[in-house]
């Protein structure tokens, strides 16, 4: 946890980011030490330049796991996602549910089907419909956004041209 007075614009901007590195104290690498262009409170920069002293100056991974305060699965991990998707890999995940988990696909099937047989069904009702069915309580709001959801991914063609699709270039 940073306190209060060693917090600053850029701190600020991590933390906001969720690139905030909250192992900063155990970056031992001599670049980070020096302080400069390297911030060791930099989560994505650390990750980058351990990732780069694997692969360009052919650093071990436990080396560069002690070096920059991250295990050694760490490092593999950083290196597979840097390579897959680049840069914006190494930024963490949003934390929490990615997703409705009460709305499964069970359940907005059942929906679809009450809509189906009584289209005039509003959303409390559903809601009610799905309490009594799974016994799971989901706000009516949420059923909404749900079916809403259903219904753009039903409707979206089915041929979509993508750029990097070789078959339209």
């Amino acid at each position: 946890m940073v306190r209060r007075a060693d917090r600053d614009g850029k701190v600020e901007a991590l933390a906001e980011s969720r690139t905030l590195n909250p192992r900063a104290a155990a970056v031992a690498d001599p670049v980070f030490a020096a302080g400069g262009f390297f911030d060791a409170r930099d989560l994505v920069q650390v990750k980058y330049e351990m990732v780069r002293r694997v692969e360009a100056e052919e650093m071990t991974v436990a080396e560069a796991a002690a070096a920059f305060g991250f295990s050694r699965q760490s490092v593999y991990t950083a290196r597979t996602e840097l390579a897959r998707a680049g840069m914006p890999a190494l930024v963490p995940a949003k934390p929490g549910p990615k997703g409705g988990h009460k709305l499964t696909g069970e359940v907005l099937d059942f929906l679809q089907g009450l809509l189906a047989d009584d289209p005039r069904l509003g959303s409390k009702e559903l809601a009610a419909a799905v309490r009594t069915r799974f016994g799971t309580s989901v706000h009516p709001r949420s059923i909404e956004r749900g079916l809403a959801r259903r219904r753009a991914v039903e409707d979206a063609p089915k041929s979509l041209w993508c750029p990097g699709d070789a078959a339209t270039a």
